[in-house]
């Protein structure tokens, strides 16, 4: 009776809002099967498409992207969901689509949050930063920062991770769209790390500002197709994982104006025979990766935990796998030198995509299954 009444007095728009709602009540948020006994894994909800980025609004309201176009707004108190208005026209088609979401350093001043989607063109698609506010359910301002000179008639690689630093920076990565020897050109964005001030313009101090035949807005090149990036607040440092082929996954210390690579030198292999890629997996003038994953892991996503929730794990990376299906630990030293590697809910089955850390730091997690779960201490 109460929905009847609400749906009366609030007419048409809100009735249209209450029936893409997919409502999980706080009681039903329940305890999900797994072999480690050192954590609880919760199911917050589900029913979703396939939620490729989480950003937390606040302590109870965790924004998503859906990869199929749709931005939505989750409340952890009861597990309900709506879709919301303004979000623009996608290419979800292959690997593209809505990708990430990240909440802006001025979203509490300004209101800002940040988007990465592929956007149509005639018929292609490029890997655009865009931003905007949140009213509502209504998302105002959209407003395209970039539309990177990426767009190829593929439909594969589009990236795309947002990062910010601690002195007005945005980044964000884009792949190398199918065409690999386009990751070595500087003259457009394919297979870079971006980075431009928070309102989109360049920073003048970016490496190849001024160079003739170079895009401004590049810090890095030679990805194949970053689809983890992070910027550690505590070291200063940045941090990406990327897809490569059979055997290529990479970690790698993200340096500014280096060249990691690709395809000149890869770990992996060609897809249709046990043949190596390019001239080696080393040569001077180019970033070896910090960490190699042989067999391939297919990466979603990367972060690195900084709470008490769990102190065994503070300082670690985490990176869900979509191929392997797992959760991905990972141990560095002082001098960013990987250590160790573990592999958590394993018996999940589950390709796990978005990560974040929440307010109370515990890890939340999505699936391509269409379910966002999340793991807390078991006490």
């Amino acid at each position: 009776m109460f929905m009847l009444i609400r749906l009366l007095s609030c007419g048409l728009s809100l009735f249209i809002v209450s029936i893409v709602t997919a409502p999980l009540s706080a009681q039903q948020a329940r305890d999900v099967e797994q072999d480690n006994p050192q954590i609880r894994v919760e199911q917050v909800a589900t029913g979703l498409g396939v939620p490729w980025g989480m950003a937390f609004l606040a302590a109870d309201r965790l924004l998503l992207t859906e990869r199929s176009g749709t931005v939505r707004l989750l409340d952890l108190e009861n597990g309900s969901s709506v879709s919301l208005s303004g979000a623009p026209e996608v290419v979800a088609e292959g690997q593209g689509g809505m990708l990430d979401v990240a909440i802006g350093p001025n979203y509490a001043a300004e209101g800002w949050i940040y988007f990465t989607y592929s956007k149509p063109s005639e018929s292609e698609a490029a890997t655009t930063l865009a931003r905007a506010r949140l009213a509502a359910n209504h998302l105002l301002d959209w407003e395209d920062l970039l539309v990177t000179d990426s767009a190829t008639g593929g439909r594969r690689h589009f990236g795309s991770r947002i990062a910010f630093d601690d002195r007005g920076h945005v980044f964000f990565g884009v792949g190398d769209r199918g065409e690999r020897d386009m990751a070595q050109d500087l003259s457009n964005h394919v297979g870079t790390i971006m980075r431009l001030n928070l309102d989109g313009t360049v920073p003048t101090d970016n490496p190849f500002v001024g160079i003739d035949n170079a895009r401004d807005e590049i810090w890095s090149y030679g990805h194949r197709n970053p689809q983890g990036l992070l910027f550690d607040r505590v070291t200063g440092r940045l941090w990406s994982i990327e897809h490569g082929p059979r055997g290529g996954d990479e970690i790698n210390l993200i340096i500014e104006g280096r060249n990691y690579g690709w395809p000149v030198i890869s770990h992996g292999k060609e897809y249709w025979g046990p043949v190596s890629i390019g001239e080696g997996t080393s040569k001077p003038g180019m970033e070896a990766p910090r960490k190699v994953y042989i067999p391939s892991i297919a990466p979603g996503s990367l972060i690195i935990y900084r709470d008490d929730a769990f102190p065994r794990w503070r300082g670690n990376l985490f990176a869900g796998a979509l191929k392997l299906r797992h959760l991905n630990r990972i141990t560095f030293s002082d001098s960013g030198q990987v250590t160790g590697e573990e592999r958590i809910l394993e018996d999940l089955g589950e390709r796990i995509r978005a990560l974040a850390q929440g307010p109370e730091g515990w890890i939340y997690f999505s699936t391509d299954s269409g379910r966002i779960l999340r793991i807390r201490p078991r006490q």
